[in-house]
């Protein structure tokens, strides 16, 4: 059966990169009717903590990816690795080495001078076993090296193919520091077997490292897995994605109002495709779709606008029922949220997310937009009424505008509409001059939805309260640079 395992590391964030590599091996496991384990690689105890392990939790749970078991958090191994490293010294596999690090950076340095390549000299190797017992009685710090074997490691990678390593090229690494720490690749070797792992579905940065786990593998005399490395995510500007191209922790992009549906297909498609439609698939398709040798080998571009695109055309596709559940904690954010609320206008509520929801990329834009219709505040946008605002004959129109509204028994679009361009043309003015002021002095801002359905929407009672706001809203600029008027 397959048994694959995503294994961050609890020091920062969870990220864009490393939610790609839980989601393919979430995909694999599941399209295979597999098993995703779940391990936290936190060994690096002065730097890992259990708030990024939540935070990490919370990522995933919010994107949608679940595990078979797990957590396994590797802080609580430490005396299995321990064993482990003594095991392969016991076989001849591994030797202890008491040297310390500044001995080994003078013979570096010495080595680099007379223009060698350095590499680990083995000094300790060739230790007698008596000078060995007598270090080790003495409790001299010793690491443990794996002893590194002749000849060529090689492996086929389920994405980039057939690799092959001279062992000549690689240095006897340790594998438990002095300290009685272990290091990354005897951890997660120990961990793999223990676990029964049959995949390792990784970033391309860890290339470097499979034959040194390999051949851990072949000296623990275990099964080596099948390896898959994925290839780097790049930013626009073709370099490897970093916090230079803006937010890329996964979490900000939930603060910033994404869809969790969204962003697991945003993410998915960095590398691969489930199907030939630029369109948002169900877990269930991408599920059933998935290959690893459909992976491409190109790094991908990590492009914004297409997120952007994606969350939008989703946020006007979804049920207006359902848009509003997700919208609900961006609405209770604002204080503009309550059941009773719900319970009477749900009708409305959902007609005008209905109108709004074109110009909106993000929930938190969504919920900008609906502002203004559900509270009894408005955020001015300064820029907006310096160029709407500001004429000397408004005040004067909108009063007359004003008491045509007044007179409406139904106060729908159409009517709306009639009345509006009616009063333009006896004043002599375009219709645009009373839609902009009215777009400003209802929403706050000067674009949005079609003028007459945001009347109809906002209601006769609270239209005519915001056409009472020029003045004030004069006064505010004026003094302040910006408008908050109710």
């Amino acid at each position: 059966m397959v048994r694959v395992r995503f294994a961050p590391s609890p020091t920062g964030q969870l990220h864009v990169g490393a939610l790609r590599t839980a989601l393919f091996n979430w995909l694999f496991a599941r399209h295979n009717r597999g098993s995703l384990v779940l391990r936290i690689e936190d060994t690096d105890v002065s730097r890992s903590s259990e708030e990024m392990t939540e935070s990490i939790l919370e990522a995933l749970q919010w994107v949608g990816l679940n595990w078979d078991e797990g957590p396994i958090y590797q802080s609580q191994r430490f005396d299995i690795y321990r064993q482990a490293a003594r095991q392969l010294v016991s076989l001849g596999q591994a030797y202890y080495c008491f040297c310390t690090p500044e001995e080994i950076e003078k013979r570096r340095l010495e080595t680099i001078s007379s223009g060698q390549h350095w590499k680990y000299d083995r000094h300790c190797l060739h230790l007698s076993d008596q000078e060995k017992n007598e270090r080790l009685e003495k409790g001299l710090p010793a690491a443990i090296r794996f002893l590194m074997p002749e000849g060529v490691t090689e492996f086929d990678d389920l994405i980039h193919g057939h690799i092959a390593v001279e062992n000549k090229n690689l240095e006897d690494f340790v594998l438990l520091r002095s300290d009685g720490f272990p290091t990354y690749h005897l951890s997660v070797v120990v961990d793999d077997i223990d676990a029964g792992i049959t995949h390792v579905i990784r970033g391309d940065d860890h290339i470097s490292n499979t034959p040194k786990q390999i051949l851990l593998y072949r000296a623990f005399q275990k099964e080596i897995p099948q390896f898959a490395h994925l290839p780097l995510i790049l930013g626009p500007d073709r370099k490897k994605l970093s916090k230079r191209h803006g937010h890329t922790a996964v979490l900000s992009f939930r603060d910033q109002g994404y869809l969790p549906l969204v962003f697991f297909n945003f993410v998915a498609q960095l590398s691969w495709s489930p199907g030939k439609e630029e369109r948002i698939y169900r877990r269930e398709e991408m599920i059933e779709a998935f290959s690893l040798e459909h992976i491409s080998k190109g790094s991908p571009i990590f492009d914004l606008n297409k997120l952007q695109w994606l969350n939008s055309r989703l946020i006007n596709e979804m049920p207006v029922p359902e848009l509003i559940r997700e919208l609900r904690p961006w609405l209770e954010k604002k204080g503009l949220w309550s059941e009773t609320f719900l319970a009477e206008k749900k009708d409305w509520l959902e007609r005008v997310v209905v109108l709004v929801r074109p110009r909106s990329r993000t929930l938190v834009e969504l919920a900008d937009m609906l502002a203004p219709f559900i509270s009894d505040q408005v955020d001015y946008d300064p820029e907006a009424v310096r160029k709407h605002l500001l004429d000397s004959c408004l005040e004067e129109l909108l009063a007359k505008l004003k008491e045509d509204f007044k007179q409406l028994e139904t106060f729908a679009a159409p009517g709306l509409e009639q009345v509006l361009r009616a009063r333009a043309e006896k004043e002599g003015i375009k219709a645009a001059v009373f839609i902009h002021a009215l777009r400003v002095l209802l929403l706050g801002r000067a674009v949005g939805p079609g003028i007459f359905e945001v009347l109809e929407m906002m209601g006769k009672e609270k239209t005519l309260a915001r056409l009472s706001n020029l003045a004030e809203a004069r006064k505010m600029i004026k003094r302040t640079g910006e408008v908050r008027n109710g």
